[in-house]
């Protein structure tokens, strides 16, 4: 059955085609989501990172989904959200830049030493994004902590690793984003993605 169609009885396809996404992964604090940022303001589309959401969400509400309260929950929720992120995503228009996706729940968990329930599995499997996936490395000059983001340094590292291993099991293949101006790293993901050089 080809990509992102149903069958005939309009059962819900096993894949659902994503190749127009593109995930920008990696530790906290390494410049990804200023990437994402960068890359949006060259005209292309781009979706909202599901973690630092939730956690704003979960803060202002008192709510326990967080990932130094109940890690297992907050999964859930990221996994949710990714889930209606994937879909409600524009297609054909061109690349659209997504803050993490599924299989980094994959990651998260076992980073978080949890086990990594069949469903999220099936979720990273049947969601599918562009097979280039960028990763931006950790990058100790300019990480910083706030009230969303208290992982040391350290976790951060781990968190990159754990992301850099989750990924190609799901068939995706790897792009290191060099540690270099933000414009510099704009040209180098559109340049790999065969995208134009924007002034």
């Amino acid at each position: 059955m080809p990509e992102g169609r149903g069958s005939a009885d309009g059962a819900e396809p096993m894949v659902i085609d994503g190749s127009e996404l593109v995930i920008v992964t990696g530790g906290p604090g390494s410049g990804k989501t200023t990437l994402v940022d960068a890359l949006e303001r060259t005209g292309l589309a781009r979706t909202e990172e599901a973690g630092r959401a939730i956690i704003q969400d979960q803060l202002a509400v008192g709510g326990r989904a967080l990932p130094w309260q109940d890690r297992a929950l907050f999964a859930e929720l990221m996994l949710a959200q990714e889930l209606r992120t994937h879909r409600s995503a524009p297609r054909g228009g061109g690349p659209v830049v997504c803050d993490r996706g599924v299989p980094d729940l994959v990651g998260y968990l076992r980073l978080e030493g949890l086990p990594v329930p069949a469903h999220v599995t099936a979720a990273a499997r049947k969601f599918r994004y562009h097979r280039l996936v960028f990763v931006t490395p950790p990058w100790p000059e300019i990480y910083e902590q706030d009230a969303e983001r208290k992982q040391s340094y350290g976790l951060a590292v781990r968190t990159c690793e754990a992301m850099e291993t989750a990924y190609p099991e799901f068939g995706y293949d790897l792009v290191h984003v060099p540690r270099v101006t933000v414009r510099e790293r704009v040209a180098f993901v559109r340049e790999a993605l065969g995208l134009p050089a924007v002034s």
